[in-house]
C-alpha cells in the first residue's frame, strides 16, 4: 500500500504548530551493516519521526542497497520513507527503473539531487543519456509521474560548495544565483527543502529570510549533523566547505584526542544549535545520523522533542 506524501504531513504539523523531526541514513557496505541498521531504525522509528530518508551512493554505487533499505524502511520498519535519487552516472533508463521500484515498494517521496562526483573524481560530469542537475531531475519526475511523488530538494545556507569562493563580492553574487536556482527547483514541482549541514545557526535564518524574499515559501528544514568524531567532522566540513565558528574549532582542537569528549561536545553543541533553531521558528529538525543513534536521540531528548529514555543507548552505536 502506497505511503503518504511527506509534504502533506509537514504542512499538517506546521499549521497545527507542531514541531517535528526526521532521520537520515546511508546505505551500509555489508550485509551485517544492513541488519544492524534495520535494528537501529526500528528503535528510532518508535520515537515518532515525521519521516526518514536514505541516501543514494555517488554514481549509483549503492543503488541496490539503497532500494532494499528504502523498501525495508517503508514496508517493515513502517516509517514514511524518502529515497534520495541523484544524476551522477545515472542515464534516464536507470532513473526510470529506480522510480518504478520506488513506486512498487509504496515509496511516495524522492529527494532529487544532482549528486556528488563519483569516487576518484573531483567534479561532476553529466553522463551520456542523463541529467546535468537536480532541476532536470525534478522536471523529469513531474513529467513522468505527475503528482504521485512528493519531491524534496537540497538548499545551501552557504551556497553550493562548487560556487564557494574567497572573493566576497563574487561570493555574494554566487549565493543569490544559488537561491534563484533553488526557486527554479520549487517552481518545477519540488515541495520542500532540506538544507546542507551548517554550524552557524544565523546562516540558516538568513538563508530562510533570503529564500522568502525570492518567493520560496515552502518548508525549509535545517539539516543538523551532530559532531561524533573529530576526523569525520574535519573531512565533512572540508568536503562541504562548511564555515566553522572559531570558538568551536578551538574547542575541538583542544579535545580531539578523546573520542568521548568529542561526542559529548557534539551533543552539547547540537543541543544548543537545535534549541536556537526551534526558538527561532524552524519548523522541525532533520538529523543526519551517520547511521548512529546516540547523538541524534540525545539532542532530541535535550530539546524536548522526544521524552528522555533510560540511558541504554550508550552501547547502541556499534558497527553500521
Amino acid at each position: 500500500m502506497p505511503g503518504a506524501k511527506i509534504i502533506d504531513k509537514l504542512n499538517e504539523r506546521v499549521s497545527a504548530g507542531q514541531t517535528f523531526f526526521s532521520f537520515e541514513y546511508f546505505p551500509p557496505k555489508t550485509d551485517e551493516g544492513v541488519a544492524n541498521l534495520k535494528e537501529r531504525q526500528m528503535r528510532m522509528a518508535a520515537l515518532g519521526p515525521a519521516f526518514c530518508d536514505i541516501t543514494w551512493g555517488a554514481g549509483g554505487s549503492t543503488a541496490d542497497v539503497t532500494l532494499d533499505v528504502a523498501r525495508s524502511m517503508q514496508q517493515e520498519v513502517g516509517v514514511e520513507t524518502m529515497m534520495h535519487l541523484t544524476c551522477t552516472n545515472m542515464p534516464v533508463d536507470q532513473l526510470q527503473e529506480a522510480l518504478a521500484k520506488a513506486k512498487e515498494y509504496g515509496i511516495r517521496n524522492i529527494l532529487a539531487l544532482r549528486g556528488d562526483p563519483p569516487k576518484g573524481q573531483d567534479h561532476f560530469e553529466q553522463v551520456e543519456g542523463g541529467f546535468a542537475c537536480a532541476l532536470d531531475l525534478v522536471k523529469y519526475i513531474r513529467a513522468e509521474h505527475g503528482d504521485y511523488f512528493g519531491i524534496g530538494v537540497s538548499g545551501y545556507p552557504e551556497a553550493h560548495p562548487d560556487v564557494i569562493v574567497e572573493d566576497a563580492a563574487q561570493m555574494e553574487k554566487n549565493y543569490w544565483v544559488d537561491i534563484d536556482y533553488l526557486k527554479q527547483k520549487i517552481d518545477a514541482g519540488a515541495d520542500f527543502v532540506v538544507t546542507q549541514l551548517f554550524y552557524d545557526v544565523d546562516r540558516y535564518f538568513k538563508f530562510v529570510k533570503d529564500c522568502r524574499s525570492r518567493g520560496i515559501h515552502c518548508p525549509i528544514l535545517p539539516g543538523v549533523m551532530p559532531i561524533m568524531a573529530y576526523g569525520g567532522f574535519k573531512r565533512m566540513t572540508s568536503f562541504c566547505k562548511t564555515a566553522v565558528p572559531q570558538h568551536m574549532a578551538d574547542t575541538l582542537e583542544a579535545i580531539k584526542g578523546s573520542d568521548e569528549a568529542v561526542k559529548a561536545f557534539g551533543i552539547s553543541l547540537g543541543t544548543m544549535m537545535c534549541q536556537r533553531l526551534l526558538d527561532g521558528g524552524a519548523p522541525g529538525l532533520h538529523m543526519y545520523t551517520l547511521n548512529l543513534e546516540r547523538s541524534a536521540v540525545a539532542i532530541l531528548e535535550n530539546v524536548g522533542l522526544i521524552p528522555k529514555a533510560p540511558k541504554q543507548l550508550a552501547a547502541a552505536d556499534g558497527v553500521a
